[in-house]
């Protein structure tokens, strides 16, 4: 798949009504609208596996501090009911990433995998926290 991550993210934001920001040309964000008065931040970047040696795309959205967390088995439940996301523990950070190889990938999917992020993110950041902060 020849694929331009801005080019993708920034015509998908003006879709949605989100906010599109590059970064350069492997990163970008979107504000992406989940609901009337709520919003959630997911970052876009193009990577190459190490492992599998294949380009790849990964959609990330913080979701609140490591040290919030009082039940991380919960989340560990929770993963098992998503599609394309999951929970992960980067940087002291609970985050929902999803990702996939570039070969494997079509403009449907990558809407599906960048809004769910956004929507599982902000679901579990308000259940969480009870605040809207990413």
């Amino acid at each position: 798949m020849d694929f331009n991550l801005n080019n993708f993210m920034e015509k998908f934001a003006n879709e949605i009504g989100g906010q599109f920001t590059e970064y350069d040309a492997s990163r970008a964000v979107i504000v992406v609208p989940v609901d009337e008065h709520r919003y959630q931040s997911v970052l876009g970047t193009l990577k190459t596996s190490s492992k599998f040696i294949k380009d790849g795309i990964e959609f990330t959205s913080k979701v609140c501090n490591d040290a919030d967390v009082s039940d991380h088995k919960m989340l560990l439940d929770a993963n098992s009911t998503l599609c394309y996301s999951k929970f992960v523990l980067v940087d002291g950070y609970l985050k929902v990433e999803a990702s996939a190889f570039l070969e494997h990938a079509n403009e449907a999917l990558l809407r599906a995998m960048l809004l769910e992020t956004a929507k599982v993110a902000d679901e579990w950041e308000y259940k969480i926290t009870g605040k809207d902060v990413f």
